[in-house]
């Protein structure tokens, strides 16, 4: 792999820690919001809702930590 091809492959792998940084923000803000709900609002349908957007950026999350590991495997 020629020199150009890794730079655009840093920057890739840059942009994904951001995204990585802005989800983990949203997910751990979501949390928060969740875990400060009365807990009859936490067992909730909109409770309910909110512990599953949770999962699913933690998935996401799991997923792009993946992905940037795969390319840190690239030299």
């Amino acid at each position: 792999m020629n020199k150009k091809r890794r730079k655009e492959i840093e920057d890739v792998r840059e942009s994904l820690r951001k995204v990585y940084e802005e989800l983990e923000e949203l997910k751990d803000e979501e949390q928060e919001a969740f875990d400060n709900l009365p807990e009859s609002f936490q067992e909730s349908e909109k409770g309910e809702r909110m512990q599953e957007y949770i999962e699913y950026m933690e998935e996401a999350l799991s997923s792009i930590e993946e992905s940037i590991e795969s390319l840190n495997e690239i030299e």
